[in-house]
């Protein structure tokens, strides 16, 4: 396979792509494209790749910023990275595309070039949160800001079946983000959603609160973009907050460094489970195509492990399960 990658998607392009994408090459020993401009990237590419592994380039001018509205953006960039990428996997010259950039654009140009899935209303952003007892996919973490109750059941369905696939949890159980476990508690958009989520074809358990996510009580966890990306960011500060004064007082007197000696691989391990680089990025599911959207601030490795999960995506055929499982259970006007 060839997986497509956005050479100027992290806050720092394009260092990290072309680190990461090395990386994976020499792991994985597949064709890797990276696409942004060429004379930015080439010199860098070159004097890296010293042993000719397997990573490319294909040449974009544009580049969409962070700070640059979707659509506004794509339109006076016609040819940004994102859009020269994801064509190049409409048009079958790869099997995945993976950026760090600029998640408006990402959604606004995968539905501009590859569409939607037939039968999905809104495509969902997914991001795996590491819990208790392994892991579990929160849909929607930033796509859709508003939503309606069935746009939420699209995602449980989407969600399950990634959580399946990717995951290889078998019917994954699906809880709805509330405030509480009872069925009458929640905003208007929960109590809605609920009573669809009970006919939907997933394993769906109810209401669910932010805690029991973490405990590992459910696999998959459904809300609108506005609460998941509220819950994404905050997660993701509560867990570096906690790296940080712990390895502030681990250092803050000798009896204690001495400690840490001794408990540093146990201390390695619970920084891995809590760094976001190790899931690297989250695929917008309902797109008709492989996409995965990073964070800004991908280092090599968080590009290393998208590029990884990506594999995983096409290996497992998601793409294709995901259109049958849609087109099965769920219709959308047009």
């Amino acid at each position: 396979m060839t997986i497509i990658l956005d050479a100027m998607g992290s806050d720092d392009y394009p260092g990290p792509e072309i680190q990461g994408a090395l990386d994976a090459a020499r792991d994985f020993g597949e064709e890797i494209i990276l696409v942004g401009n060429e004379e930015l990237i080439g010199s860098r590419l070159a004097e890296l790749n010293k042993s000719g592994l397997p990573v490319r380039i294909v040449h974009a001018p544009d580049v969409l910023e962070m700070t640059d509205k979707p659509v506004d953006g794509a339109r006076k960039k016609p040819l940004n990275s994102m859009a020269v990428g994801l064509e190049l996997v409409k048009t079958g010259q790869g099997s995945a595309f993976v950026t760090a950039g600029n998640t408006g654009g990402a959604m606004f140009n995968g539905l501009r070039t590859l569409g939607r899935i037939k039968g999905v209303q809104r495509p969902g952003l997914t991001a795996v949160f590491p819990t208790k007892t392994g892991f579990c996919a929160v849909v929607d973490i930033g796509a859709n800001a508003d939503c309606r109750p069935e746009f939420l059941v699209q995602f449980a369905i989407m969600g399950s079946l990634y959580a399946e696939k990717l995951l290889n949890i078998a019917e994954p159980r699906v809880g709805l983000l509330s405030n509480g476990e009872e069925s009458m508690k929640g905003n208007q958009l929960v109590k809605d959603t609920f009573p669809l989520l009970q006919t939907a074809p997933i394993n769906f358990i109810g209401n669910v609160e932010a805690k029991e996510l973490f405990q590992g009580k459910v696999d998959v966890v459904v809300t609108d973009g506005f609460t998941g990306n509220v819950l994404l960011k905050s997660s993701e500060a509560v867990a570096r907050l906690l790296i940080d004064s712990l390895k502030k007082e681990l250092t803050s007197k000798f009896i204690y460094k001495l400690g840490a000696a001794l408990a540093k691989p146990a201390f390695g391990n619970l920084k891995k489970m809590m760094e976001p680089e190790e899931i690297g990025a989250a695929p917008l599911l309902g797109i008709d195509g492989l996409v995965f959207v990073g964070h800004g601030r991908s280092n090599a490795r968080a590009i290393y492990s998208a590029i990884r999960i990506a594999r995983q995506a096409v290996q497992s055929d998601l793409l294709e399960a995901m259109r049958g499982a849609i087109q099965s259970n769920l219709s959308s006007p047009e």
